[in-house]
C-alpha cells in the first residue's frame, strides 16, 4: 500500500494536484550516462523501460538528454521529493553508478513508498549517494 492508494479521482475531488504528491527520478542519458560507449554491459534502454514500468503513475521519470556534469559516476539518477516530501524535509538525492537491477529496483521501491522526506532510503542506495560537483545545468530534457 502506498500513500497514493484510494478511490480513483479522490485527490481531484478535493482539489489536490496529484502531481505535487509524486517524487521524480531524473535519469541522465547524456554524454556518457546511458551510453554503450562507457557501459557496454548495460542495456540502458531496457533499464529506463523497467524503471518507468516499476514507478508507473506513482512517480515521475524525467530523462535528461544533456549532461548533468557528473560523468565520473555514471549512470546518474537524481531522486527529487514531491512537494509534500519537501515539507517533511526531503531534498534531492544524487545517486551514481546505477548499473544493476538491484539498485534500479531499490530506486523504484523508494519512489513507490513516496520517496525522500516521506519514506526512508533503501539501505542498498546509501553506498551510491554522492554530492554533485560544480554547477548543474542540463542541456536538454525529454
Amino acid at each position: 500500500m502506498t500513500p497514493f492508494d484510494g478511490p480513483a479521482g479522490a485527490g481531484a475531488a478535493v482539489g489536490v494536484d496529484l502531481a505535487k504528491l509524486r517524487a521524480t527520478v531524473t535519469v541522465c542519458r547524456g554524454c556518457c550516462c546511458g551510453t554503450a560507449r562507457k557501459h557496454p554491459e548495460v542495456d540502458h534502454d531496457e533499464q529506463l523501460r523497467r524503471l518507468t514500468a516499476a514507478v508507473g503513475d506513482i512517480g515521475q521519470i524525467r530523462v535528461v538528454k544533456g549532461c548533468l556534469g557528473q560523468c565520473e559516476r555514471s549512470n546518474v539518477m537524481v531522486v527529487t521529493p514531491s512537494t509534500l516530501g519537501r515539507l517533511f524535509g526531503g531534498r534531492p538525492i544524487w545517486l551514481g553508478r546505477i548499473l544493476d537491477q538491484e539498485l534500479l529496483t531499490a530506486v523504484a521501491e523508494w519512489i513507490n513508498s513516496a520517496g525522500p522526506g516521506l519514506a526512508p532510503m533503501p539501505d542498498v542506495l546509501r553506498r551510491v549517494v554522492f554530492a554533485p560537483l560544480g554547477p548543474i545545468e542540463p542541456t536538454a530534457t525529454d
